[in-house]
Protein backbone atom coordinates (compact mmCIF):
# COMPACT_ATOMS: atom_id res chain seq x y z
CA UNK A 1 0.00 0.00 0.00
CA UNK A 2 1.45 3.88 -1.21
CA UNK A 3 0.93 6.37 1.39
CA UNK A 4 2.44 10.11 0.83
CA UNK A 5 1.80 12.76 2.32
CA UNK A 6 2.61 16.08 0.07
CA UNK A 7 3.84 19.87 0.25
CA UNK A 8 1.61 22.56 1.26
CA UNK A 9 1.47 25.63 -0.30
CA UNK A 10 4.26 26.90 1.69
CA UNK A 11 6.25 23.65 0.89
CA UNK A 12 7.36 23.26 4.57
CA UNK A 13 7.70 19.42 3.98
CA UNK A 14 9.08 17.81 0.44
CA UNK A 15 6.74 14.85 -0.79
CA UNK A 16 7.36 11.66 0.58
CA UNK A 17 6.36 7.66 -0.52
CA UNK A 18 6.03 5.17 2.33
CA UNK A 19 5.35 1.86 2.29
CA UNK A 20 3.08 1.35 5.16
CA UNK A 21 1.97 3.17 8.92
CA UNK A 22 4.65 2.89 10.47
CA UNK A 23 7.54 4.19 8.01
CA UNK A 24 5.48 7.29 8.44
CA UNK A 25 6.11 7.10 12.10
CA UNK A 26 9.82 6.35 11.86
CA UNK A 27 9.93 9.59 8.89
CA UNK A 28 8.17 11.94 10.89
CA UNK A 29 9.92 10.92 14.18
CA UNK A 30 13.25 11.21 12.75
CA UNK A 31 12.75 14.60 10.16
CA UNK A 32 10.12 16.32 13.06
CA UNK A 33 10.53 15.13 16.18
CA UNK A 34 9.47 18.11 18.03
CA UNK A 35 6.73 19.34 15.57
CA UNK A 36 2.97 18.83 15.96
CA UNK A 37 1.37 15.76 14.76
CA UNK A 38 -1.84 16.58 16.35
CA UNK A 39 -3.63 18.73 18.91
CA UNK A 40 -6.84 16.95 21.29
CA UNK A 41 -9.33 17.81 23.58
CA UNK A 42 -8.78 16.01 27.05
CA UNK A 43 -12.10 18.05 28.23
CA UNK A 44 -14.59 18.35 26.06
CA UNK A 45 -15.90 22.06 27.66
CA UNK A 46 -12.43 23.32 27.27
CA UNK A 47 -11.10 25.44 25.25
CA UNK A 48 -7.62 24.17 25.76
CA UNK A 49 -5.88 21.70 23.65
CA UNK A 50 -3.22 19.20 24.16
CA UNK A 51 -0.58 19.12 21.85
CA UNK A 52 1.29 15.79 20.67
CA UNK A 53 4.48 15.83 19.12
CA UNK A 54 5.90 13.31 16.57
CA UNK A 55 8.34 12.26 18.69
CA UNK A 56 5.64 11.52 21.54
CA UNK A 57 2.93 9.89 19.23
CA UNK A 58 5.95 7.71 18.11
CA UNK A 59 6.34 6.09 21.34
CA UNK A 60 2.53 6.25 22.51
CA UNK A 61 1.96 4.03 19.34
CA UNK A 62 5.45 1.89 20.27
CA UNK A 63 3.98 1.52 23.90
CA UNK A 64 0.94 0.59 23.15
CA UNK A 65 1.63 -1.89 20.53
CA UNK A 66 4.12 -3.34 22.99
CA UNK A 67 1.19 -3.63 25.55
CA UNK A 68 -1.39 -5.20 23.17
CA UNK A 69 1.79 -8.10 22.17
CA UNK A 70 2.66 -8.63 25.65
CA UNK A 71 -1.27 -10.38 26.15
CA UNK A 72 -0.80 -11.98 22.69
CA UNK A 73 -2.99 -11.86 19.50
CA UNK A 74 -6.22 -11.41 21.31
CA UNK A 75 -9.18 -10.62 19.61
CA UNK A 76 -12.30 -12.14 17.40
CA UNK A 77 -10.34 -11.36 14.21
CA UNK A 78 -6.59 -11.16 13.24
CA UNK A 79 -4.43 -10.65 9.89
CA UNK A 80 -1.07 -11.79 9.61
CA UNK A 81 0.94 -9.86 6.73
CA UNK A 82 4.43 -9.13 5.81
CA UNK A 83 6.83 -9.79 3.06
CA UNK A 84 7.22 -13.39 1.45
CA UNK A 85 9.14 -15.51 3.95
CA UNK A 86 8.93 -13.60 6.78
CA UNK A 87 7.07 -16.56 8.49
CA UNK A 88 3.50 -15.72 8.34
CA UNK A 89 1.89 -19.54 7.02
CA UNK A 90 4.54 -20.69 8.99
CA UNK A 91 3.30 -19.30 12.43
CA UNK A 92 -0.14 -19.90 10.95
CA UNK A 93 0.59 -23.98 10.19
CA UNK A 94 2.74 -24.21 13.55
CA UNK A 95 -0.47 -23.04 14.96
CA UNK A 96 -2.33 -25.95 13.93
CA UNK A 97 0.16 -28.43 13.95
CA UNK A 98 0.62 -27.30 17.80
CA UNK A 99 -3.25 -27.85 18.31
CA UNK A 100 -3.17 -31.22 16.27
CA UNK A 101 -0.42 -32.65 18.64
CA UNK A 102 -2.67 -31.37 21.60
CA UNK A 103 -4.49 -34.77 20.63
CA UNK A 104 -7.41 -34.30 23.34
CA UNK A 105 -4.78 -33.42 26.26
CA UNK A 106 -5.41 -30.26 28.19
CA UNK A 107 -4.64 -27.35 26.75
CA UNK A 108 -1.73 -25.02 28.22
CA UNK A 109 0.05 -21.90 27.25
CA UNK A 110 3.78 -23.51 26.49
CA UNK A 111 5.74 -22.78 23.29
CA UNK A 112 5.83 -25.07 20.89
CA UNK A 113 6.84 -25.64 17.67
CA UNK A 114 8.31 -22.13 18.01
CA UNK A 115 4.86 -20.86 18.54
CA UNK A 116 3.10 -20.29 21.92
CA UNK A 117 -0.49 -20.29 22.37
CA UNK A 118 -2.05 -18.22 24.94
CA UNK A 119 -6.06 -19.79 25.53
CA UNK A 120 -8.76 -17.35 26.82
CA UNK A 121 -10.09 -18.35 29.52
CA UNK A 122 -6.92 -19.71 31.03
CA UNK A 123 -8.39 -23.28 32.47
CA UNK A 124 -9.64 -24.11 28.71
CA UNK A 125 -9.90 -27.73 28.63
CA UNK A 126 -10.83 -28.22 24.46
CA UNK A 127 -10.28 -25.94 21.50
CA UNK A 128 -12.63 -26.26 18.43
CA UNK A 129 -10.60 -24.88 14.98
CA UNK A 130 -11.40 -25.20 11.73
CA UNK A 131 -8.28 -24.51 9.08
CA UNK A 132 -8.95 -23.44 5.13
CA UNK A 133 -6.58 -24.34 2.93
CA UNK A 134 -7.05 -21.93 -0.57
CA UNK A 135 -4.34 -23.74 -3.30
CA UNK A 136 -6.63 -25.93 -5.62
CA UNK A 137 -3.24 -27.91 -6.15
CA UNK A 138 -3.93 -31.97 -7.58
CA UNK A 139 -4.30 -34.38 -5.45
CA UNK A 140 -1.04 -36.03 -5.36
CA UNK A 141 -2.71 -39.36 -4.32
CA UNK A 142 -5.89 -38.88 -6.89
CA UNK A 143 -6.34 -42.61 -7.78
CA UNK A 144 -6.24 -43.79 -4.48
CA UNK A 145 -9.03 -41.17 -3.37
CA UNK A 146 -10.94 -42.48 -6.74
CA UNK A 147 -11.54 -45.70 -4.93
CA UNK A 148 -12.83 -44.07 -1.25
CA UNK A 149 -14.63 -40.96 -2.82
CA UNK A 150 -16.22 -39.03 -5.26
CA UNK A 151 -14.74 -40.13 -8.60
CA UNK A 152 -14.85 -36.23 -9.43
CA UNK A 153 -12.47 -35.31 -6.38
CA UNK A 154 -9.58 -34.35 -8.01
CA UNK A 155 -7.68 -31.37 -6.48
CA UNK A 156 -7.34 -30.47 -2.40
CA UNK A 157 -10.24 -27.88 -2.54
CA UNK A 158 -12.33 -30.62 -4.08
CA UNK A 159 -10.91 -33.05 -1.17
CA UNK A 160 -12.19 -30.40 1.26
CA UNK A 161 -16.02 -30.02 -0.24
CA UNK A 162 -16.05 -33.91 0.09
CA UNK A 163 -15.07 -33.86 3.29
CA UNK A 164 -17.57 -30.99 4.32
CA UNK A 165 -20.58 -32.59 2.51
CA UNK A 166 -20.23 -35.50 5.55
CA UNK A 167 -20.28 -32.59 7.95
CA UNK A 168 -23.24 -30.83 6.57
CA UNK A 169 -25.34 -34.04 6.04
CA UNK A 170 -24.80 -34.43 10.18
CA UNK A 171 -25.13 -30.72 10.28
CA UNK A 172 -29.09 -31.09 8.88
CA UNK A 173 -29.66 -33.79 10.71
CA UNK A 174 -28.40 -32.28 14.05
CA UNK A 175 -31.29 -29.39 13.28
CA UNK A 176 -33.80 -31.70 12.22
CA UNK A 177 -34.03 -32.91 15.60
CA UNK A 178 -33.42 -29.96 17.22
CA UNK A 179 -36.44 -28.42 15.77
CA UNK A 180 -38.73 -31.95 16.15
CA UNK A 181 -37.79 -31.52 19.66
CA UNK A 182 -38.85 -27.98 19.91
CA UNK A 183 -42.30 -28.52 18.48
CA UNK A 184 -43.19 -31.45 19.74
CA UNK A 185 -42.09 -29.98 23.24
CA UNK A 186 -45.45 -28.08 23.84
CA UNK A 187 -43.73 -25.12 24.96
CA UNK A 188 -45.06 -22.09 22.61
CA UNK A 189 -41.36 -20.38 22.88
CA UNK A 190 -40.26 -23.58 22.02
CA UNK A 191 -42.25 -23.39 18.60
CA UNK A 192 -40.61 -20.35 18.16
CA UNK A 193 -37.25 -21.36 18.34
CA UNK A 194 -38.26 -23.95 15.73
CA UNK A 195 -38.75 -21.91 12.89
CA UNK A 196 -35.67 -20.35 13.70
CA UNK A 197 -32.91 -23.11 13.74
CA UNK A 198 -33.41 -23.31 10.14
CA UNK A 199 -32.57 -19.62 9.80
CA UNK A 200 -28.57 -19.65 9.18
CA UNK A 201 -28.85 -22.90 6.28
CA UNK A 202 -31.43 -20.30 4.55
CA UNK A 203 -29.03 -17.46 5.06
CA UNK A 204 -25.85 -19.61 4.19
CA UNK A 205 -28.20 -20.87 0.97
CA UNK A 206 -29.22 -16.91 0.32
CA UNK A 207 -25.51 -15.89 0.57
CA UNK A 208 -24.12 -18.22 -1.96
CA UNK A 209 -27.10 -17.66 -4.68
CA UNK A 210 -26.22 -13.68 -4.67
CA UNK A 211 -22.33 -14.54 -4.77
CA UNK A 212 -22.99 -16.70 -7.70
CA UNK A 213 -25.65 -15.49 -9.47
CA UNK A 214 -23.81 -13.74 -11.76
CA UNK A 215 -22.76 -16.96 -13.43
CA UNK A 216 -26.57 -18.09 -13.20
CA UNK A 217 -25.74 -20.58 -10.78
CA UNK A 218 -28.08 -21.75 -8.02
CA UNK A 219 -28.06 -24.19 -4.85
CA UNK A 220 -31.05 -26.86 -5.64
CA UNK A 221 -32.44 -26.30 -2.10
CA UNK A 222 -34.29 -29.60 -2.38
CA UNK A 223 -31.17 -31.55 -2.30
CA UNK A 224 -29.76 -32.66 1.00
CA UNK A 225 -26.19 -32.13 -0.61
CA UNK A 226 -25.08 -29.24 -2.17
CA UNK A 227 -25.85 -28.94 -5.85
CA UNK A 228 -26.21 -26.50 -8.17
CA UNK A 229 -28.69 -25.63 -11.17
CA UNK A 230 -27.19 -23.76 -13.78
CA UNK A 231 -29.22 -23.27 -16.98
CA UNK A 232 -31.59 -26.32 -16.32
CA UNK A 233 -28.03 -28.61 -15.87
CA UNK A 234 -27.75 -29.85 -12.65
CA UNK A 235 -23.56 -29.25 -11.18
CA UNK A 236 -21.63 -30.53 -8.64
CA UNK A 237 -19.87 -28.76 -6.38
CA UNK A 238 -16.23 -30.16 -8.07
CA UNK A 239 -17.37 -28.29 -11.62
CA UNK A 240 -17.37 -24.73 -10.10
CA UNK A 241 -14.44 -22.54 -10.64
CA UNK A 242 -11.96 -22.61 -8.27
CA UNK A 243 -12.37 -19.29 -6.94
CA UNK A 244 -16.32 -20.28 -6.50
CA UNK A 245 -15.41 -23.81 -4.43
CA UNK A 246 -12.94 -21.91 -2.09
CA UNK A 247 -16.00 -19.65 -1.34
CA UNK A 248 -18.33 -22.24 -0.89
CA UNK A 249 -15.39 -24.07 1.09
CA UNK A 250 -15.34 -21.13 3.25
CA UNK A 251 -18.94 -20.59 3.97
CA UNK A 252 -19.94 -24.04 4.27
CA UNK A 253 -17.38 -24.67 7.12
CA UNK A 254 -18.43 -21.55 8.74
CA UNK A 255 -21.99 -22.59 8.64
CA UNK A 256 -21.44 -25.97 9.78
CA UNK A 257 -19.89 -24.65 12.97
CA UNK A 258 -23.36 -24.70 14.22
CA UNK A 259 -22.52 -21.18 15.95
CA UNK A 260 -20.25 -22.59 18.21
CA UNK A 261 -16.93 -20.55 19.43
CA UNK A 262 -13.95 -21.72 17.99
CA UNK A 263 -10.91 -20.69 15.71
CA UNK A 264 -10.93 -20.39 11.94
CA UNK A 265 -7.00 -20.61 10.22
CA UNK A 266 -6.94 -19.40 6.54
CA UNK A 267 -4.10 -19.15 4.85
CA UNK A 268 -4.33 -16.64 1.83
CA UNK A 269 -7.98 -16.76 1.49
CA UNK A 270 -7.49 -14.29 -1.03
CA UNK A 271 -6.38 -16.76 -3.39
CA UNK A 272 -8.34 -17.05 -6.81
CA UNK A 273 -11.25 -14.66 -5.47
CA UNK A 274 -12.41 -12.08 -6.88
CA UNK A 275 -11.51 -8.51 -4.98
CA UNK A 276 -15.03 -7.94 -4.15
CA UNK A 277 -15.16 -11.32 -2.70
CA UNK A 278 -12.06 -10.77 -1.06
CA UNK A 279 -13.47 -7.35 0.62
CA UNK A 280 -16.44 -8.73 1.67
CA UNK A 281 -15.25 -12.46 3.19
CA UNK A 282 -14.79 -11.82 6.56
CA UNK A 283 -18.01 -10.03 6.97
CA UNK A 284 -19.37 -13.40 5.30
CA UNK A 285 -18.10 -15.08 7.95
CA UNK A 286 -18.80 -13.15 10.92
CA UNK A 287 -22.25 -13.05 9.41
CA UNK A 288 -22.85 -16.60 9.21
CA UNK A 289 -21.40 -17.48 13.10
CA UNK A 290 -20.50 -14.49 14.93
CA UNK A 291 -18.60 -16.33 17.68
CA UNK A 292 -15.74 -17.73 15.47
CA UNK A 293 -12.10 -16.27 15.98
CA UNK A 294 -10.93 -15.42 12.56
CA UNK A 295 -6.95 -15.76 12.05
CA UNK A 296 -5.56 -15.51 8.24
CA UNK A 297 -2.50 -14.33 6.53
CA UNK A 298 -2.76 -12.39 3.71
CA UNK A 299 -0.94 -10.33 0.81
CA UNK A 300 -4.05 -8.21 -0.26
CA UNK A 301 -5.29 -4.78 1.10
CA UNK A 302 -8.91 -5.70 -0.33
CA UNK A 303 -9.05 -8.37 3.01
CA UNK A 304 -8.93 -5.85 5.60
CA UNK A 305 -9.99 -3.16 3.94
CA UNK A 306 -13.80 -2.79 4.69
CA UNK A 307 -13.51 -1.72 9.03
CA UNK A 308 -10.83 -4.78 9.50
CA UNK A 309 -7.72 -2.52 9.85
CA UNK A 310 -7.20 -2.70 13.44
CA UNK A 311 -6.94 -6.47 13.50
CA UNK A 312 -3.72 -6.50 11.77
CA UNK A 313 -0.83 -7.88 12.83
CA UNK A 314 2.64 -7.18 11.16
CA UNK A 315 4.74 -11.12 11.59
CA UNK A 316 8.06 -9.03 12.34
CA UNK A 317 5.97 -7.63 15.66
CA UNK A 318 5.33 -10.58 16.88
CA UNK A 319 8.43 -12.45 16.11
CA UNK A 320 12.05 -13.32 17.49
CA UNK A 321 15.82 -13.65 15.28
CA UNK A 322 17.32 -16.34 16.32
CA UNK A 323 21.03 -16.37 15.74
Amino acid sequence: MDYSFKATKRQIYPEVHVDNFRDILNYTTLHFPNKIAFCYKSNPNSHDYNKVTYKEHFYDVKNLATMLLKFGLKGEKVALIGANGCGKSTILNRSVHSLDDLKGGSLHSEATNGVKLVFSPEDATYIHYDVIRSFDRPLIHSDLLEKMADKNVKTELDWQLYQLQRRYLDYQVNIGNRIIECLTSGNPEDQLKAAQLSQPKTKFQDLVDELFGETGKMIVRKSNEIRFEQDGDLLYPYQLSAGEKQMLVILLTVLVQDNRSGVMFMDEPEVSLHVEWQQRLIGLIRSLNPNVQIILTTHSPAMIMDGWMDAVTEVTDITDIVE
